[in-house]
């Protein structure tokens, strides 16, 4: 298994590391199991955030009494000073440990920089004074606010979505983060769920300086990235063609699931509705064709283009027009499946 060094924190780990996202949606006691046995198969690395409603309890639960022996990263989406210290007292409560390896502003919207008036560097810089916190990070989703980012040098690491569904720029990206002596943490390498060919995924992720942290939910996905510390997974000329048909399949604006448009005014489940389509095609279940699916789709016959998703959208997709285009293609597979 190769090592990844985050850039100029020194932090070196194996590249295949735990996305804690997911695990907020099972009990305490499947999280523990599942983030141990990670740790048991080689995982060092774990991103978490104030934002995943109880993940922060579930890691700091699985690691009390080796915290030495991991690296921990979580995330604030605080927008004040006060905020920033409140979300952060609360996560090293959560996670039952006095330090932070890596912490991030959450989907940062703009680059906080020194003196820009929002006082949030400087409560980074001083969290680090403090020994709260080892190194100042960031996460981002629009390219545009990453690059400044990264232009900036005042980060340590930049967490941005990353796979091979990557972009020209997106690589380029990566490529100024190792220039700058930045770690490159690669969320959504999956892109939502949609990737499905493993090897693939960590084939592609094999040919660059970063750091994936898979969303793990499940121990059959958690076994899948562990194989991997067993067995050969670097990119072959048959994975190059199937990536390749694979991005054909998926050009155009596809939603990656994030969430962040979320709520939405009239209750439709944008994260899931908008890729449905994808879905139900690349990772078939009769789940999705059920009662309660077809309940959910539905609802996006209600939607009254209030537009709110779409600003919250950090792909900046026109998020009606895919509900709508979902919705059609979704009447026609649940009507061919009745034909039928």
């Amino acid at each position: 298994m190769r090592e990844i060094t985050l850039g100029k924190t020194g932090i070196t780990v194996p590249q295949n590391a735990f996305g804690a996202l997911p695990i907020q949606r099972v009990d305490q006691d499947t999280a523990v199991k599942l983030l141990r046995k990670a740790y048991d198969g080689g995982m060092r690395f774990f991103d978490t955030a104030r934002a995943y409603t109880d993940s922060e309890v579930k890691v700091g639960a699985a690691f009390d009494g080796m915290r030495d022996k991991v690296f921990i990263a979580s995330k604030t989406q605080a927008k004040d000073p006060d905020q920033f210290w409140k979300d952060l007292d609360t996560t090293l409560k959560n996670l039952r440990t006095d330090y932070l390896d890596i912490y991030q502003f959450h989907c940062a919207n703009k680059c906080y920089r020194p003196g820009d008036g929002s006082g949030m560097y400087e409560a980074m810089l001083e969290a680090k004074k403090q020994g709260k916190i080892r190194h100042i990070s960031i996460t981002a989703h629009l390219i545009g606010v990453a690059e400044e980012i990264v232009s900036s040098g005042l980060y340590e690491t930049l967490q941005f979505p990353f796979s091979y569904l990557a972009s020209d720029r997106d690589i380029a990206l990566v490529k100024a983060c190792n220039e700058a002596d930045m770690g490159f943490i690669a969320m959504k390498g999956l892109a939502g769920g949609l990737l499905t060919n493993s090897r693939a995924c960590m084939a592609f992720m094999s040919e660059y300086n970063v750091l994936p942290i898979w969303g793990i939910q499940r121990e059959a996905e958690l076994d899948q990235w562990l194989s991997f510390f067993n067995e050969d997974y670097e990119m072959t000329d048959e994975i190059k063609e199937f990536i390749e048909k694979d991005k054909l399949n998926l050009q155009g604006d596809f939603c990656r699931g994030c969430g962040y448009c979320m709520p939405c005014t009239v209750d439709i489940q944008i994260n899931q509705c908008a890729r449905m389509s994808q879905l139900i095609r690349r990772s078939p279940s009769e789940n999705f064709k059920g009662e309660f699916w077809q309940g959910e789709m539905a609802k996006i016959e209600n939607c009254v283009d209030c537009g709110i998703c779409k600003t919250k959208c950090p792909y900046g997709l026109d998020t009606p027009s895919l509900l709508r285009k979902n919705l059609a293609d979704y009447k026609k597979i649940i009507r061919c499946e009745i034909e039928v």
